[in-house]
């Protein structure tokens, strides 16, 4: 089977009307999160991205209404929403931003004149493709970086968001994955500003390829099943059955996060926040599942980060700042070189509990212990505040959009997404 044909049959299948009031609650939902990631981001790198566009130009715009090409549109959206590590998550075999994508829907959506309904229809398609495909396979434990899976989920939904064929569609998934494998050093040790920018090359690697099928450049016919393609030489114990009845119900298993961190700290901050601990403290004990380990405290860089990037993958760093400064936000990442948060960085110690990895990714456990001269206490979280089973109401989705600087006129718009056309759509 030729997963590639599959998903392009589901793209075609797809419409607006067949999706459930909640999916497209929940599309709206993603929108809003991932413009509040791009207000506060911009802040942060928004002049280099913009030194940046001037050598890109064109008849595009990024969202908050720089012209540059359609291409480097998604990339430069992309970038923002995905800076804070702040966005949404997926879980399974394979982790996922896939928020990540909107940012090249939107640079396609403005340039096309899309409304929201084909907006949010695209979205949907492209959180039920990227669902599926970290269910079919891990890439982590292989050495590749989970944006590939994006790339592939980003070319259907703008396949749909374009009105592309079948035939288009296929090609342009085949373009977006072929040319485009990721390796998973972004992520390992010492972290770099391309965490944010490899999902940002990514959506512009769908965003090209889809232009280039609209237009009718062809890609490879079997990228998935070919002698040499990716379920050969990477994915060779991949499920087939994860791809059976598709039905857009993906984004209703993805997690918005409450605080700015990497998604396996989540329950980590929440736990150390319930710890009232008195005196000096002598050792933190962390107890979790492996990819927790795995991914925030896999070498001695995790603690002693050394930049924003590395702190936010810094299951040490977090902790600690947390148990200091008694709360996590934005601002926690100027402690990276605070002397006691650094002190209680060395009383860390982070160990995989078997019992608990094999629960996940269904539950999330973390079990925090702090010893100080003055006695013991400890917290234990087993699904983090917006987790799919344990979501952010709609109250608090607002108020973590307001923190983060974007106004209530641009909420109100997304909220009522399937009135507007995307090009409306300005932070």
């Amino acid at each position: 089977m030729e997963i590639s044909d599959v998903i392009s049959e589901y793209v075609q299948q797809t419409d607006y009307e067949m999706l459930d009031s909640n999916i497209r609650e929940e599309a709206k939902r993603r929108v809003l999160d991932a413009l509040a990631n791009v207000k506060y981001s911009y802040i942060q790198i928004g002049s280099i991205l913009g030194d940046v566009a001037e050598y890109f130009g064109g008849v595009a715009q990024t969202v908050n209404g720089i012209n540059t090409s359609v291409d480097f549109a998604s990339f430069y959206n992309t970038f923002l929403i995905r800076y804070l590590d702040f966005n949404d998550t997926y879980l399974s075999k394979e982790p996922l931003h896939p928020s990540d994508m909107i940012g090249g829907l939107l640079a396609l959506g403005k340039m096309f004149n899309s409304t929201g309904k084909q907006l949010i229809n695209s979205i949907a398609i492209g959180y039920e493709v990227g669902t599926r495909l970290c269910d079919y396979s891990s890439l982590r434990k292989r050495g590749f970086d989970h944006v590939l899976f994006l790339s592939v989920a980003e070319a259907a939904a703008a396949s749909k968001l374009l009105e592309l064929s079948a035939e288009k569609t296929r090609n342009a998934i085949s373009l977006a994955l072929v040319p485009n494998v990721a390796l998973r050093e972004t992520r390992s040790g010492s972290l770099s500003m391309w965490k944010a920018g490899a999902a940002a090359n990514a959506s512009r690697n769908a965003v090209f390829a889809t232009i280039l099928a609209m237009k009718g450049i062809t890609g490879p016919e079997k990228p998935f099943s070919g002698k040499m393609g990716l379920n050969s030489i990477v994915l060779q114990d991949f499920d087939e059955k994860k791809f059976d009845k598709m039905d857009s119900s993906g984004i209703l298993r993805t997690h918005i996060k409450q605080y700015p961190a990497e998604y396996h700290a989540q329950g980590a901050i929440e736990a150390a926040l319930q710890i009232n601990y008195e005196g000096e403290i002598e050792e933190v004990k962390v107890d979790t599942y492996e990819a927790a380990k795995s991914i925030l405290a896999d070498d001695e860089s995790k603690w002693n980060p050394k930049n924003r990037e590395t702190a936010d993958h810094s299951l040490p760093f977090m902790i600690s700042v947390t148990l200091v400064k008694k709360g996590f936000w934005l601002d926690s990442y100027s402690y990276i070189q605070d002397p006691e948060v650094k002190s209680v960085m060395n009383k860390v110690r982070v160990y995989e509990d078997q019992s608990m990895s094999k629960i996940y990714p269904e539950k999330l456990p973390v079990m925090i212990s702090v010893r100080t001269n003055k006695g013991e206490k400890s917290a234990y979280i087993e699904l983090p505040k917006g987790n799919a089973k344990r979501p952010l109401t709609n109250d608090e989705l607002i108020k973590k959009a307001s923190r983060l600087g974007l106004d209530k006129v641009i909420m109100e718009k997304v909220m009522n997404l399937e009135q507007i056309m995307v090009k409306e759509i300005v932070v």
